[in-house]
């Protein structure tokens, strides 16, 4: 039998950081999912988690446990997949280190992922962004400063992550402004910034002060902004925004749709699908279709462009048997209104 502890703190420290350069977010994820699968398969064993077994996590519990996801936990078939995602890493790396659960590994392996719904993507329109964009009061330290980061999570369509993690060396004020974007996968990219943003940033730094801190934007302790802070100030600003454009009462307005919305942006005005993916720092155009989709000006000049054909013009000809049925109808409705006057008040 053999304790899982030792095998898990190798894979999250040293297989994914080290060898296999995933980021810091790839690490919290995976380490996340298997926080759940432990505390779930010691409840269900009646142990501690630390004294798990690695031939106890077998494609049984597994399943059980995604269900577990989906029933108890109420998470979405795409949240499922990200665990199971996790695990299959974590059963591939246990192939070379524990020959002899090859069988148990090769069930775990052959769990499929579970269909998702390929929905429309969430985006605002542009009177919903400009009322965000201006809830923030610029007569204020940490209105400046929210000004700031919605136009620049905005413009750039910058992830979260990317945002509250920019440095005040990737920015670039001159000549023109631009922005090193660190991104998914330890992709960067550069950007240019539109010069509504680099007004709302340079009146941010103008106040933002001398700290220890690299990052661009800091919170109201002057530390480190978290992505857990950006989420509490956009959701304060839409509901501000509320009050000014309703229609952000029906919407879910997190940094991600910020992100969406400035893709439609893009690509309403450029029509290129390729723009709209560099921009956004996409690692294949397949990704960024999801925007083409979403797009109805798209599917409406492709109607224009198209030349339907005709149909033959003419008169529905009754059957005599249905043509007979109606008179008589007709005759049943003429006898009664005529039965009604003659009876009279």
């Amino acid at each position: 039998m053999t304790p899982i502890a030792p095998h898990i703190s190798a894979f999250l420290q040293q297989r994914l950081p080290v060898e296999r350069g995933a980021s810091e977010n790839t690490c919290d994820s995976y380490a996340y999912s298997f926080q759940l699968l432990f505390l779930y398969a010691a409840r269900r064993l009646k142990i501690e988690p630390s004294a798990l077994l690695f031939e106890q996590l077998d494609a049984p519990m597994i399943v059980d446990f995604l269900n577990h996801l989906e029933t108890d936990r109420k998470n979405s078939p795409v949240s499922r997949n990200i665990r199971l995602a996790a695990i299959k890493s974590f059963m591939r790396y246990m192939q070379y280190r524990l020959t002899s659960a090859l069988e148990q590994i090769q069930r775990v392996l052959a769990i499929p992922a579970k269909k998702t719904d390929t929905r429309l993507i969430d985006h605002l329109n542009l009177d919903e962004m400009q009322a965000i964009l201006d809830a923030p009061d610029p007569t204020t330290r940490f209105g400046i400063r929210d000004r700031a980061m919605l136009q620049l999570c905005f413009s750039a369509g910058l992830r979260v992550s990317e945002l509250v993690t920019l440095r005040l060396a990737d920015l670039n004020l001159q000549p023109k402004t631009t922005i090193l974007v660190h991104g998914k996968g330890r992709k960067e990219r550069a950007l240019p910034l539109w010069k509504e943003t680099t007004r709302a940033i340079r009146a941010w730094l103008a106040i933002r002060g001398e700290t220890s801190f690299p990052e661009l934007f800091l919170n109201a302790q002057g530390e480190l902004m978290t992505r857990a802070g950006f989420e509490y100030i956009l959701r304060k600003h839409a509901a501000a925004a509320s009050n000014r454009c309703p229609s952000l009462l029906q919407k879910r307005v997190s940094p991600h749709v910020l992100r969406h919305t400035c893709a439609m942006t893009v690509f309403t005005a450029t029509k290129d699908i390729r723009k709209v993916s560099l921009w956004l720092g996409h690692s294949t155009i397949q990704t960024t279709e999801m925007y083409l989709r979403a797009d109805p000006t798209q599917k409406a000049e492709t109607v224009e462009l198209i030349t339907p054909p005709k149909l033959r013009a003419g008169r529905f000809r009754a059957t005599d048997k249905l043509l007979a049925t109606l008179r008589s109808s007709l005759l049943c409705g003429a006898k009664c209104r005529k039965n009604g006057q003659n009876q009279g008040p």
